[in-house]
């Protein structure tokens, strides 16, 4: 058994899996990750709870299969979170310097940070997240660390991520339900961004975009800090949806043909090929076109690019993304989509 003082638990409540990580952090301060438990999500949809009792339920299972791999009774966790609710935005705090000599205190630093976190957010929000960006000296900019130099106004600017308080709760009451602490909420896009990008990859600028099963998060790094952060509530669930309606079969096994036989680009050989599905008992159900299959997959992926570029113009950060885009999340993993995204993000 393991000493559980350095023992660290990710959860995140998916649409589509709920999983549990458990990693061991050592002596210098690196991770090993020593268990795992998913379970299928039911219960929930675009990234948020629908039905606490079936949702709780699985993540039992979640937590119980990665308390059993790694030997740990798991007693907190940090939690990820997503939802259409969520909201990322810049901020600028200001602070006069008001000691005699002028020179910028720890104390300076905390009141600055205070005060750009004061924001006007609607009365049911919170503040998920408040990352410093960089700080400003008499309007000197690029400061990492003020303390100990000489000014009058010191400024901090910060990325601010604010949700609905009580959709937040949700997920967190869930969870102590089953008896545990919550340590920390986290942003499932910062958490993914963190997990993928390199330093130098954060300094020269880089778009993470994980693709779930009802949201896609994104984050976006210049010069080594976040400066934009968003939530679409459209996801690999949507694409099943879609192939749903558009080849009339029932959900479940739209999302079958999507595994099996899905693209994000229509697949030159896949041109006149056509499927015969069966019904529980394998006799013919219906015969399905392929490249129609393809088609509409491609389409709805493609509008969730088109969406991601048009807010990252609307931002004036297109042209910052030098290290290039990420893809994660159950949906990248969907053949050629990194050929559908590339013309779309340049």
């Amino acid at each position: 058994m393991f000493d559980d003082t350095n023992i660290i638990v990710g959860l995140e409540i998916g649409t589509s899996k709920i999983c549990a990580v458990v990693g061991e952090q050592n002596a210098d301060g690196t991770l090993n990750i020593v268990g795992l438990g998913q379970s299928p999500a039911r219960g929930m949809r675009k990234g948020e709870i629908v039905d606490a009792a079936l949702a709780e339920e699985c993540v039992r299972n979640a937590i119980v299969e990665a308390e059993q791999m790694a030997d740990v009774e798991i007693r907190s966790v940090y939690l990820g979170v997503t939802g259409g609710h969520l909201r990322g935005f810049n901020n600028r705090g200001m602070h006069p310097v008001v000691s005699a000599d002028r020179e910028i205190s720890e104390d300076d630093v905390q009141d600055v940070v205070k005060n750009a976190k004061a924001i006007n957010l609607p009365a049911e929000n919170t503040v998920v997240h408040a990352v410093r960006q960089h700080f400003l000296v008499d309007g000197h900019d690029g400061i990492a660390n003020p303390v100990g130099m000489l000014g009058a106004r010191l400024e901090v600017d910060m990325h601010v991520v604010h949700g609905n308080t009580n959709r937040l709760q949700n997920s967190v009451r869930l969870v102590k339900g089953l008896q545990l602490e919550v340590e920390e909420i986290v942003f499932n896009g910062l958490a993914s961004s963190l997990a993928l990008l390199t330093s130098e990859q954060k300094e020269l600028g880089a778009l993470v975009i994980d693709i779930g099963g009802g949201t896609t998060d994104y984050v976006v790094y210049s010069a080594g800090v976040i400066k934009h952060t968003g939530v679409l509530a459209v996801g690999g669930d949507h694409v099943s949806n879609d192939l749903g309606h558009g080849l009339k079969v029932p959900l479940s096994r739209a999302e079958k043909l999507k595994l099996e036989h899905g693209s994000a680009l229509v697949d030159e050989a896949m041109k006149g090929r056509t499927l015969t599905i069966t019904n529980e008992l394998g006799l013919p159900l219906k015969t399905i076109n392929v490249e129609h299959l393809q088609r509409i997959m491609s389409l709805r992926l493609e509008e969730i690019f088109q969406i991601v570029a048009q807010d990252l113009e609307q931002a004036g950060l297109a042209d910052y993304l030098r290290a290039g885009v990420f893809l994660c999340g159950g949906c990248a993993r969907v053949p050629q989509i990194a050929k559908l995204a590339e013309p779309i993000l340049q």
